[in-house]
């Protein structure tokens, strides 16, 4: 199957971060040419009057929650906590699938092509990922077995996961600790012992929060990335969730072990946790950094546009400088180096040839988009907010969405289930 996605103003965020006037040809699963493309395709998608950009990087979420969307809002962390667990110790197997379908459903029409997760029964969520065509890095929850609700030991669950769903196109399992607070030094190095085994990724939480950093230096001694660092945890091939609450030492130690980190901006503002994630000297460290949503418990939505612009005006308020964090990074976050801290930069993050077919058109014939230009784009791309233009959505070299219809499964039935399944998990949870 190949497809040209023909005159379109090409984002390419190649080395150079190139913006071309011309074509992408997509053969397979893979990007053949970027430019100017003498092909006869079997499918040609007119991209005039379009940006055609890299597909957006999730780099944190718990897709299956969007089921779980605006439960608790407005309300004390403390709060915020125990009715989010409240809830999800309600769901089934069925909640997780069409929770994940209806997350997926959202990613695809706002520009998402890939995300990273952490939760349970990733099994099920696997399989509405392959209906819907995303690609996806699943994270099997893993914690001392003592505090789980899973059946049998959640490292023996993790890793019949990933060996259950090897060589899957879409799916890339993952190994996800899900934090110090939970784990314990057994359990955290049994984690990373099977990622490196498997060649996973190591997906978890880190420093999310102020109690949650004091809390554990009380318990301990150190602050949790120290401790992780001294128990030989700390490597890469990691990727840690949030980082907000970390001295210029710990900054230089995840630097150091080639951690990666996923700042999820909207989550930790609305829950108030506190803190700014300290991205400046992450930057200056060298630590590469992507962005999430987190879940849709805490952010109520998976739009990584207005990540991309959370992300900047928080840093930028916070520091009291306009510079801080412009709009070329904050791209750059959610696609290259999104695709860095997955361990995929040879495949993900960019148009260029050989890359993966990873594709969005977004129709910029629209009042909010108008007026687009070479010199303005990333910038309109980052600041206005332009989820509502994506038209077309490309993974792997198939069409998931076009002209703005979801073209691999039955939308309004998934909506119709999705919707249905919440009501019935509230009246569980009462």
């Amino acid at each position: 199957m190949s497809i040209l996605v023909k005159g379109g103003l090409v984002v390419t965020q190649n080395w150079k971060r190139e913006v071309l006037k011309g074509d992408v040809l997509v053969e397979g699963d893979r990007i053949t040419a970027v430019g100017h493309a003498k092909a006869r395709p079997d499918e040609v998608v007119d991209a005039t009057g379009c940006v055609v950009m890299p597909g957006l990087i999730n780099c944190h979420t718990h897709v299956a929650m969007a089921l779980m969307r605006s439960v608790v809002d407005d309300v004390k962390l403390e709060r915020f906590l125990e009715r989010t667990f409240a809830i999800d110790a309600k769901r089934t197997p069925e909640d997780v699938g069409i929770g994940a379908m209806l997350g997926c459903l959202e990613m695809a029409r706002s520009g998402t092509t890939t995300f990273a997760d952490i939760y349970y029964a990733q099994d099920a969520i696997a399989k509405s990922v392959e209906q819907v065509g995303l690609r996806a890095y699943l994270g099997w929850v893993v914690l001392d077995e003592q505090l789980t609700t899973q059946k049998g030991k959640p490292i023996k669950n993790c890793e019949n996961f990933i060996k259950s769903h090897a060589d899957r196109p879409l799916i890339r399992p993952v190994v996800a600790p899900q934090g110090v607070y939970v784990c314990s030094d057994e359990t955290l190095l049994e984690a990373k012992e099977l990622a490196e085994r498997e060649k996973a990724l190591c997906h978890y939480h880190i420093s999310e929060t102020r109690y949650e950093v004091y809390e554990f230096q009380r318990k301990k001694g150190r602050r949790p990335v120290e401790h992780l660092a001294e128990i030989g945890f700390l490597g890469k091939g990691q990727l840690g969730a949030h980082g907000v609450w970390l001295t210029i030492n710990e900054v230089r130690a995840l630097a150091k072990a080639g951690v990666g980190v996923a700042h999820c901006p909207t989550s930790n503002m609305k829950l108030a946790s506190g803190g700014v994630a300290p991205l400046p000297e992450m930057f200056a460290e060298g630590v590469p950094v992507s962005l999430g949503t987190d879940g849709c418990s805490s952010n109520n939505g998976l739009d990584m546009f207005l990540e991309m612009k959370f992300a900047s005006l928080l840093h930028k308020a916070h520091r009291w400088d306009s510079e801080v964090l412009p709009a070329q990074k904050c791209l750059d976050m959610a696609t290259i180096d999104a695709a860095r801290c997955l361990g995929a930069e040879k495949d993900l993050g960019s148009i260029e040839p050989g890359k993966k077919a990873d594709l969005v058109v977004l129709d910029c014939r629209l009042p909010a988009m108008v007026p687009m230009r070479p010199d303005n784009v990333v910038a309109n791309l980052v600041y206005a907010g332009p989820s509502q233009a994506v038209r077309d959505t490309i993974v792997n070299g198939k069409v998931v969405l076009r002209n703005r219809k979801i073209a691999t499964v039955d939308e309004a039935d998934v909506l119709a289930k999705a919707d249905a399944a919440a009501h019935a998990l509230l009246q569980r949870a009462k």
